[in-house]
């Protein structure tokens, strides 16, 4: 088994904690499904969202999806002028037989811009 790395990003309506955790559960669910991760196979989580978001960690979304043997991190995106506002991103990494041109990264709503080279994929 090799250790691989998905990517994720999502953009949130309001810095509230229900966007922040809805946004991040969708984000979530998304990476899992698309993948056919399970839990066991999750070897940690990171989480970074840009600086106008800091109503709730988006650690807890994973929490209250069951991760709680996953270790989990949250952190500030860099700020960098003109980048996008009101994003969440996720690197999630796991154990797995898959290639690394297997792995399929998730970009929601306005994340989309982020990486259009995966779109539709």
């Amino acid at each position: 088994m090799q250790v691989r790395a998905i990517r994720g990003a999502i953009t949130v309506p309001e810095n509230t904690k229900d966007a922040i955790l809805e946004g991040t559960r969708e984000l979530l669910h998304e990476i899992l499904n698309r993948n056919n991760i399970k839990q066991d196979d999750i070897i940690s989580i990171i989480f970074s969202m840009t600086n106008d978001l800091n109503a709730v960690f988006p650690a807890v979304a994973a929490r209250e999806l069951g991760l709680t043997d996953v270790p989990l991190m949250c952190s500030n995106e860099l700020d960098v002028p003109g980048s996008l506002k009101s994003c969440i991103r996720v690197l999630l990494h796991l154990n797995t037989d898959k290639a690394n041109s297997e792995m399929k990264h998730v970009y929601l709503r306005n994340a989309v811009v982020l990486r259009p080279d995966l779109a539709g994929k």
